[in-house]
């Protein structure tokens, strides 16, 4: 595994943002385990963050796009992030563009907050995590509804690796019906290779117990061979 992603792995736990526990996933499962993207706080781990998500979207996708747009909420701080280290990093000036959840009619008026998106514009959709591609769904029709654009990719900071609505994996389901391509920082099977058993600051993250706990989620959840 290489070095960025287990300090990814080991930054999450530093900001509580991966959590162990009993949650319940926007889609309706219980979960063992939960990414909240809303606990990167400071200025310190937003620029930490957006290098992380820079080094993925150049690995999978390269640097020939327009736009990093981040579906309100969490995404909003994410696509500013990331957009702020791909210039850092790579030099690559990319615009940032989020959404609105209503429509603002006055001002600077639209659906959109950020860079507006133009015909012929490729773009990078950025999120914390996909379960089930619920978010996906609402998200293609408002950046389809600007103009003659192409989405050409999603990246989230963890990949669940468990099915979506139908028996693959909701990556693997997002790529087919949509077309994307799609990556993450980190899968949870590296999660839990880093983790399990191993002591971090003290600490035993994944314990028998837990990795228990995660198997049973992934035999009722998991993609299905």
């Amino acid at each position: 595994m290489e070095a960025y992603k287990k300090e990814f792995i080991e930054f999450m736990v530093d900001c509580q943002v991966l959590r162990f526990g009993d949650f319940v996933t926007k889609s309706g499962r219980k979960t063992p385990f939960f990414v909240n993207t809303g606990f990167y706080r400071t200025g310190t781990q937003l620029r930490r963050l957006g290098a992380y998500y820079a080094e993925a979207i150049n690995g999978k996708f390269g640097l020939d796009f327009d736009v990093l747009f981040g579906p309100a909420y969490k995404g909003i701080p994410l696509s500013v992030a990331a957009s702020i280290a791909i210039s850092d990093k790579y030099g690559k000036d990319v615009r940032y563009c989020s959404n609105r959840k209503e429509v603002k009619d006055h001002g600077d008026t639209g659906i959109l907050l950020g860079s507006p998106i133009n015909d012929g514009d490729k773009i990078v959709i950025i999120e914390d995590v996909t379960t089930a591609g619920t978010s996906i769904e609402e998200t293609l029709p408002i950046i389809k509804a600007q103009g003659n654009v192409s989405p050409i990719g999603l990246v989230v900071s963890v990949d669940r690796m468990e099915r979506g609505k139908g028996e693959k994996g909701a990556l693997s389901e997002i790529e087919e019906k949509y077309g994307l391509k799609t990556t993450a920082i980190v899968t949870m099977a590296e999660v839990v290779e880093h983790l399990y058993n191993r002591e971090y600051k003290g600490k035993i993250i994944i314990d028998d117990k837990l990795k228990a706990a995660i198997d049973a989620y992934y035999d009722q959840y998991g993609v299905k061979a």
